[in-house]
């Protein structure tokens, strides 16, 4: 479907869209798609999620009248969404109204293609995720992560059903190659089957606008796994030459870039992530800082306060510590105690209650009040707070001296924290490993250079819009290159591991 094209209202409706995982593909990347998989059959293809049967149309569209058009579908008012765009009962006759991952093994397809639907893993039920990872399980011979969305599930099923020598087309969310389960995942694939092609997106052709998706088409054949593959990035809107190339014609235009990777740098680089030989040298940011998460609190609303609210409630001072909770409220790459004086002025959290060391009967009368109102609203029973003993236990952090902001409608981003602040969950904390304790401002020189920050598409998740999201353990993995830790005064030397560290004399 076009992306200028309006779908029925009802079609809109962004909830609903999310419980359904429903996100309609662009008739621009559909056909380029068809044209793929139309090499190894122009006269059945095979659609596990109809939905309201772009990839149908787009079929009539390149191969005309004759293809048969295969399916299953679940949503019935989906499928006649597709008669109101179009479709024929002709079109929709070879459709089953079936879970997918119901049909029998015994059906195969010569060309397979679809956009699985979206729905993340704490939205499928727990029974049926218990089958998922069964169905996993049999066919691979590992449990994937069970962080692991539906989409994973149905394309493992679609591999299942591609006759030899078949090939698949699955527009997918980024996050296929950028999670926790990517890694056997996308082994157990290569070793298995053909990729061809990868097909990312920049921000600017993005196929799901105002959709918090970075999309990527993968293309595999059923045939003997290759050491190479043509890697695609899509930076304007260009049907024309995204057929051609996925269907192996020379695509010469500035609105592509293709380059033919190697598989294992790329298995180790990340498929969604561009790799460009020759780079510079690097080390991980984990040798020079650790990382850790902010605190989690289980109540935001009973646990974080406004100065406002902490005085009505009659808590004494020392039972709080300054805080910061979510992105937007630090506006620049530095908080400074100014900062959270105006925070505090507009009315905004900033006070958080840490009680940890305290029987209540140490308390003051004014806390013990205010437990027993949490108490009577049932946070002691939430599943975070419910673990800690007693349950107003607060998780504890240092004053990390640099925040991440890992996610938001802003550039990730490193934050220099001169307030004093602790973090909740929308940041992560960066503490400099012992050896650069008194090296501040040579960290913060590092972090908050260019070069730097352009390293963090590699390390993290993409989503729409160019964001990306950035876990612990990854940014621990930042490449940080040595010209540009040796430009703010800190010299590497490899003698052994770990890294000596080497400060000039003048530091």
């Amino acid at each position: 479907m076009s992306r200028h094209q309006k779908l029925p209202t009802k079609w809109t409706e962004r909830e609903k869209l999310r419980e359904k995982g429903q996100f309609w593909t662009p008739m621009w990347v559909a056909e380029a798609m068809i044209a793929y998989v139309s090499q190894s059959s122009r006269e059945r293809i095979f659609d596990p999620a109809v939905g309201a049967g772009v990839f149908f149309r787009a079929a009539r569209n390149v191969l005309g009248q004759n293809v048969v058009l295969q399916g299953t579908e679940i949503d019935r008012d989906a499928l006649s969404c597709g008669k109101d765009l179009g479709l024929t009962a002709e079109d929709l006759k070879h459709v089953e109204l079936l879970d997918f991952m119901e049909l029998p093994e015994s059906k195969k397809f010569p060309a397979v293609v679809a956009n699985p639907p979206y729905i993340r893993h704490h939205r499928i039920a727990l029974d049926y995720k218990a089958k998922l990872k069964l169905f996993c399980k049999q066919l691979t011979g590992f449990s994937l992560d069970g962080r692991a969305g539906f989409h994973i599930y149905f394309l493992l099923k679609a591999l299942s059903h591609l006759e030899q020598n078949g090939s698949l087309a699955f527009i997918m969310p980024a996050d296929t190659c950028e999670g926790v389960f990517s890694t056997p995942l996308w082994q157990w694939i290569t070793n298995n089957f053909c990729l061809d092609y990868v097909v990312t997106f920049a921000p600017e052709a993005t196929p799901f606008p105002g959709v918090d998706t970075n999309a990527i088409v993968f293309c595999i054949r059923n045939t003997r796994p290759a050491s190479h593959f043509q890697w695609i990035k899509c930076h304007l809107e260009d049907g024309e030459f995204l057929r051609k190339a996925l269907s192996g014609q020379p695509a010469l235009t500035s609105s592509l870039i293709v380059h033919t990777r190697e598989l294992k740098e790329a298995l180790l680089t990340g498929l969604s992530r561009s790799f460009t030989e020759g780079e510079e040298e690097s080390v991980p940011l984990g040798k020079i800082a650790r990382v850790v998460r902010g605190i989690a609190t289980g109540a935001n609303e009973f646990f974080f306060l406004t100065e406002a609210d902490a005085k009505a409630k009659k808590i004494p001072d020392y039972f709080f510590k300054d805080a910061v909770g979510r992105t937007r409220d630090i506006q620049s790459n530095v908080i400074t105690p100014e900062d959270l004086r105006l925070l505090k002025a507009s009315g905004r959290p900033t006070r958080l209650l840490v009680l940890n060391g305290y029987s209540e009967d140490e308390l003051p009368a004014s806390v013990v009040k205010y437990l027993r109102e949490g108490e009577k609203l049932k946070f002691h029973e939430r599943a975070l707070i419910r673990m800690r003993n007693p349950w107003y236990r607060m998780e504890s952090r240092e004053v990390p001296p640099f925040l991440f902001a890992y996610l938001g409608r802003r550039s990730a981003r490193f934050i220099r924290n001169t307030a004093g602040v602790v973090p909740l969950t929308g940041f992560l904390c960066v503490y400099p490993q012992n050896d650069f304790a008194n090296r501040i401002e040579s960290i913060w020189g590092v972090l908050n250079d260019p070069r730097t920050l352009a390293n963090l598409n590699k390390v993290g998740k993409s989503y729409g819009s160019g964001a990306i999201k950035v876990e612990p353990r990854s940014l621990e993995k930042l490449p940080i290159p040595l010209s540009v830790l040796s430009g703010h005064g800190i010299q590497l030397r490899f003698e052994s591991d770990p890294v000596q560290l080497l400060f000039p004399q003048s530091a």
